[in-house]
């Protein structure tokens, strides 16, 4: 009967894909499609639907539409809050002209390059290098959205070629406050700064190099086929942008300045988080906005972009998101995951090839759930039984699936990046996730080679 529910889970699964393709609603669609699949849990005898520590209703049909209200919670106060609080902030740069002096100030020496897309894998290489100071993969792709998105359009690169290139920047998961990072350094039973600098940044970097030069061939190439499909989005940079004082260049970049600066890489006293540095860079914004304009009614106008920005974020992003969680709650209470762990053979692989059998589950369970760290936290405990059994390092193991976590999150339809930035360039994650599939898949074959090579 268990096998049953996971069956049903598949099928309705493909009728979601099918469903997005169509272009039907994707919020509608994957919030149905969870709805169902946790419903098909709970006929097939699931009765504890809810996150641990969350209290019942009393009634798990109940519980069911609770869980919209959990979801909501839990979205709108961790990665949902910086989404809104970033959006916001690059609207509100937009308006009073920074995000105009930035792309005036940068145009003319990244003209000098001659290729919008070399200036393109160098702004991917650039966010990749900012992974361990910003170690939220969608809160990173805010950060570049506000900065090098509308530079990349200025130069001539298609809304979702800038998309595409600054998504990937989060997917390697590098860095010692990576969750991903942590976990795994936790199995490998080594101090996470020390599995950063001698077991990540060693495969991290030649994986980062095949990944910028993927993405120059890969995003020209379908800027060229130029068959996306474009709506109206937040960070639509098309129009033309008001133009600030050059000074005013600084203030999009303030928010990274600030995270780099106060950080365990900078003042280790003093660490920000992402939605704390930019709302101390708004204010900031705000108070030199006052000084240079004289006019409090203008001002506090112009303020209010910041929060409109958020509004229309949540309505058109963080729901998105919520949906997504819904739809991988009902992915893991129809019992697939299970299923996909039974199914794995342990025997006759050797170290190297249990890297790739364990990698290969944990890119199903990241693409199914859109989450890199929920799948290697689902399935990495057993690394070490199987590094043990075949008298092999665990380090190996764990760090060939946590680099496949983020890669594999990099192809996810439903990962809450995969949406921040589809919806950023105004098209479907669909049309996302084509354009990484090659990047991603060159990273992966590089981090298996490079894991082989210096940790085998």
């Amino acid at each position: 009967m268990e096998y049953l529910a996971s069956f049903l889970a598949v099928l309705v699964t493909i009728a979601t894909g099918w469903l997005v393709i169509k272009r039907y609603p994707t919020v509608i669609v994957l919030l149905g499609s969870g709805l169902i699949m946790i419903a098909i849990a709970i006929l097939f005898g699931a009765d504890h639907i809810l996150p641990k520590g969350a209290k019942s209703t009393g009634l798990v049909w109940f519980d069911l539409i609770d869980l919209i209200r959990l979801a909501s919670v839990k979205q709108v106060a961790g990665i949902g809050m910086i989404i809104m609080v970033a959006g916001g902030f690059a609207k509100y740069m937009e308006r009073i002209g920074a995000s105009g002096a930035l792309v005036k100030v940068c145009i003319s020496p990244l003209k000098a390059l001659k290729s919008p897309y070399l200036v393109l894998a160098l702004c991917y290489m650039l966010g990749a290098a900012m992974c361990p100071v910003v170690p939220s993969h969608g809160g990173l792709a805010m950060l570049l959205l506000t900065t090098m998105y509308p530079i990349l359009l200025k130069l001539g690169v298609s809304r979702a070629g800038a998309a595409a290139a600054i998504f990937c920047s989060g997917t390697i998961g590098m860095g010692p406050g990576t969750g991903t990072a942590l976990f795994a350094a936790k199995i490998a039973n080594i101090e996470p700064i020390v599995y950063f600098v001698q077991y990540q940044l060693p495969v991290a970097i030649p994986m980062i190099i095949t990944i910028a030069v993927l993405n120059f061939f890969v995003q020209r190439y379908y800027d060229r086929k130029n068959d996306d499909v474009y709506t109206d989005s937040v960070f639509d940079s098309g129009k033309l942008m008001p133009v600030g004082p050059s000074g005013y260049a600084i203030l999009p970049v303030l928010p990274i300045a600030l995270l780099c600066v106060f950080s365990k890489f900078g003042y280790q006293s003093i660490q920000l988080n992402t939605v704390t540095a930019l709302f101390l860079s708004w204010i900031i914004g705000v108070v030199v906005e006052l000084i240079r304009r004289r006019d409090l009614m203008k001002v506090c106008e112009d303020a209010m972009a910041m929060i409109k920005g958020m509004g229309s974020l949540f309505t058109t992003i963080v729901s998105l998101i919520i949906a997504a969680q819904i739809f991988a709650t009902g992915i893991k209470l129809c019992g697939l995951i299970d299923l996909l762990l039974k199914c794995a053979n342990y025997g006759g692989f050797g170290m190297t090839g249990m890297a790739g059998v364990l990698s290969g589950l944990i890119a199903i369970v990241a693409f199914l759930t859109g989450s890199g760290v929920g799948a290697l936290t689902s399935l990495g405990s057993i690394a070490t039984d199987v590094a043990a059994g075949l008298g092999g390092d665990v380090t190996q193991l764990i760090s060939s699936m946590q680099f496949t976590a983020g890669l594999a999150r990099g192809i996810s339809p439903v990962a809450g990046a995969t949406i921040v930035v589809a919806a950023a360039a105004g098209i479907t994650p669909i049309a996302i996730i084509r354009r990484t599939a090659i990047p991603m898949l060159g990273g992966w074959i590089v981090m298996m080679i490079g894991n082989y090579l210096l940790l085998g």
